[in-house]
């Protein structure tokens, strides 16, 4: 089934390129059917048939919502082949229509990104996330200098989630921990791609037409629009010799400066003003001339021109759904606590703001994401602990916990009990960390987690070790 699939995808990706031969070819446009199916672009065809196409075998294989994805990614290579074709055959044209020709590639990473919001109870969520953290690598195209490195950032952050795939099905299911090697397979060949042909960015074509909007090239002749005008000529520069009310300047110029070399004869020109003249010493004057005002004008914030539109904001959630506990959209709500638990369960909370939440009993596992200044108590947790994208964040262990993930995260102070003193705290991306361990007196000592590590090569591997920074 899986060789029957690739089969197709080649056969697709040859479609494509007779369609874009088709497509600028005739009399005058060898060149261009030629740049159509340039080195680069075949290269990127073999991208698509190989770890692409692997992909989406895999996540049709899988189904669901994870083939839904599949599909929009499917839809977004396309469209960046398209743009690859288009780069191949046309000389580069303004920012804008370079713009307009990658908003294709840039809707199908919005698409991606929403799905993944909009399915955040889905069993697949791993998956998703995975997809939607790294899909905007798509963007490399309008990446300068470097493209490469940019697609490795992307499918950095991407680890975190296909890590969770790994560890959720590497004793269950075959299918899921291969569909994790072809996706991060994508975008390592994706790199190996870039580096060969676009080291510094997208190459484009220099002897072509330069692209259009439409994404085809601006014929230069022959029935097809001609091209823009050159601009204008520049304005006339500023006449010096004119003054502002159109009159010679000169002698306007010249009395200037006699007036400027008469020194402290200067100001014989002045009239004298009298005591009675002075509003200072004259309090009638003053109450005829008005308030005076003898300093500067008081600072006033300015008045806003337009009311802004009102933050959207969702209800907030404490439900059990099915196995999951869903606490989402807590704004300021102190003493949140979950009693009714079972082993299986697990706990999501989400977008919860100035808020505690207390789990009492033990459960499988914890998630807190996108939280700002929330405080997490719970008894005992089987599983894992995990803290992801928040700022400012309390968590306290009452019982035992084997686990908690610290997860591109400002700010967390991570309360441990005697039970739990064998926990592992695993951390990425993430600073202002802190371990509190309990006393025999019962008074806690902070421990900073380490932000700077020293890597050396010792001959046959890389040796990371914590180093302190010295204050």
């Amino acid at each position: 089934m899986a060789e029957l699939a690739s089969l197709v995808q080649r056969l697709e990706v040859a479609v494509g390129r007779l369609e874009a031969v088709s497509g600028t070819g005739g009399a005058g446009g060898s060149a261009a059917g030629a740049g159509a199916v340039s080195a680069y672009v075949e290269a990127f065809d073999a991208l698509i048939s190989g770890p692409v196409a692997e992909y989406i075998t895999l996540s049709q294989k899988i189904g669901g919502d994870v083939q839904k994805h599949a599909d929009m990614m499917k839809q977004g290579f396309s469209c960046q082949r398209q743009v690859l074709v288009t780069a191949s055959c046309s000389q580069k044209p303004s920012d804008a229509i370079v713009t307009s020709l990658l908003a294709p590639v840039s809707k199908v990473i919005e698409q991606v990104q929403s799905f993944r919001e909009q399915n955040r109870s889905s069993p697949l969520f791993n998956h998703l996330s995975a997809v939607s953290e790294s899909v905007p690598a798509l963007g490399w195209v309008a990446m300068a200098p470097k493209p490469g490195p940019y697609v490795k950032e992307m499918q950095d952050a991407a680890m975190f989630y296909t890590n969770r795939v790994l560890k959720d099905y590497k004793e269950k299911d075959k299918t899921h921990v291969d569909w994790v090697k072809a996706y991060v397979s994508i975008w390592t060949e994706l790199q190996a791609y870039i580096k060969q042909h676009h080291t510094t960015g997208l190459v484009w074509s220099k002897s072509g037409p330069v692209a259009s909007a439409s994404g085809a090239p601006s014929a230069p002749s022959g029935g097809a629009a001609a091209p823009p005008p050159p601009p204008g000529p520049p304005p006339p520069p500023m006449d010096l010799n004119q003054s502002a009310g159109g009159d010679s300047s000169a002698t306007s110029r010249s009395a200037l400066f006699a007036s400027l070399n008469k020194g402290s004869d200067i100001t014989k020109g002045l009239k004298h003003v009298s005591d009675a003249q002075k509003t200072h010493k004259n309090p009638a004057l003053r109450s005829q001339a008005g308030p005076v005002h003898t300093g500067p004008k008081p600072f006033s914030a300015p008045r806003p021109t337009a009311s802004a539109a009102p933050a959207r904001t969702l209800p907030p959630v404490l439900e059990l759904d099915g196995k999951k506990w869903r606490v989402e959209n807590q704004e300021g709500a102190q003493g949140l606590v979950i009693s009714d638990t079972e082993l299986k369960q697990v706990v999501y909370a989400f977008k919860c703001n100035k808020s505690t939440l207390q789990i009492k009993g033990k459960i499988n596992s914890i998630t807190v994401d996108n939280c700002k200044k929330m405080g997490l108590v719970f008894d005992d947790v089987v599983g894992i602990v995990e803290v992801i994208n928040c700022k400012d964040v309390k968590v306290q262990v009452l019982g035992k916990v084997p686990t908690i993930s610290i997860n591109k995260t400002d700010g967390c102070h991570v309360y441990l009990s005697q039970g739990s003193l064998s926990c592992e705290i695993v951390s990425a991306k993430s600073s202002e960390m802190n371990v509190l361990v309990p006393g025999k007196d019962g008074d806690y000592t902070e421990i900073p987690v380490p932000e700077q590590f020293k890597t050396v090569w010792d001959g046959k591997k890389l040796v990371t070790t914590a180093t302190e920074i010295a204050g």
